[in-house]
């Protein structure tokens, strides 16, 4: 078995305008890399199209609407105060969410073991009625509301290991108990949610929040908590919001991983994973903004995708 890498070219129309983070490069980067190393057991795949009704199971019908409206014939227009979008980011949107879906559809039709989504904007800030931090539609949660729409599943693990917070997901998650939302993250930090507190409705929500200066010792010891929790839900297919910027390079936060960490994290995953969902696992690219260091992090993190095959 090989293992999914979905992507598209619509991601470089998505303009976000001079200085800001969530730049063009970021996937150039991540993309150009994965050619050049040219895996003979990665499947290249593009972002299927979807029908509306997937982006409802999940967001409310008038904030898709003023989504579709938002998008402007020319310049930039701003979602919120750091959502910003351009005429190509109808499509880059559009196919953000394809990529998760078409991964899904790879994985549980044995097309490929895992997958991969290099894709941009990100998600996991994106609320069900509301853009926030860089994210428009929430990318991951439409992908656990698709397993449990198309294959009925009733038992979904999402775990995001951004450095932020992704209060999108706990949002939209709160009060669903076939999914288990869990995220380490900086704490105190943007976007201010994410305390030990939040549980959910049904003990669905379990946040390990982590201070600035967060070692990989550190870390990886946290980590534990959130495989445990893995082992008490038994998932039958697991969704990673994979962000990057906790490396200790990266500029918008303050952990201190490195590259080779970023490895161990998703082995650590995959190998519960063979347990409960028959290592059915797909991760969507989340933040990470300093180009190397993503570049880096994204490499180690799908080498463990395909030594799991």
């Amino acid at each position: 078995m090989k293992t999914g890498l979905i992507t598209s070219d619509t991601y470089q129309n998505h303009n976000t305008g001079d200085g800001h983070p969530e730049k063009i490069d970021r996937v150039k980067v991540v993309i150009d890399n994965f050619k050049k190393l040219g895996s003979k057991d990665l499947v290249w795949k593009k972002p299927s199209k979807f029908d509306r009704s997937v982006l409802e199971l999940t967001h409310n019908s008038d904030y898709i609407n003023f989504v579709e409206k938002s998008f402007p014939k020319k310049g930039l227009s701003f979602l919120d105060g750091d959502t910003v979008v351009s005429p190509g980011s109808k499509e880059a949107t559009s196919d953000a969410v394809g990529s998760i879906i078409t991964a899904i559809d790879g994985v549980q039709n044995n097309e490929f073991k895992n997958a991969f989504c290099a894709v941009r904007p990100p998600g996991h800030h994106a609320e069900k009625n509301k853009a926030m931090g860089f994210c428009i539609y929430n990318n991951v949660a439409v992908g656990a509301n698709y397993l449990i729409n198309k294959y009925k599943l009733s038992k979904i693990a999402i775990i995001d290991f951004d450095v932020h917070h992704g209060n999108g997901t706990q949002d939209i998650f709160n009060d669903n108990e076939k999914v288990l939302y869990i995220s380490t993250h900086q704490f105190p930090f943007y976007p201010g949610s994410g305390t030990e507190q939040e549980k959910g409705k049904y003990n669905n929500i379990f946040n390990i929040p982590l201070p600035a200066g967060t070692t990989s010792e550190e870390y990886l010891n946290a980590y534990t908590f959130v495989l445990k929790k893995i082992e008490e839900f038994k998932p039958e297919f697991i969704l990673l919001s994979a962000g990057f910027d906790a490396h200790k390079n990266d500029p918008l936060a303050q952990f201190q991983l490195e590259s080779k960490d970023f490895y161990k994290i998703t082995k650590r995953t995959l190998e519960i994973s063979k347990l409960y969902c028959n290592g059915k696992v797909v991760s969507i690219l989340e933040g990470g903004y300093d180009l190397n260091a993503l570049k880096e992090s994204t490499t180690m993190h799908v080498k463990a995708l395909l030594e799991f095959n």
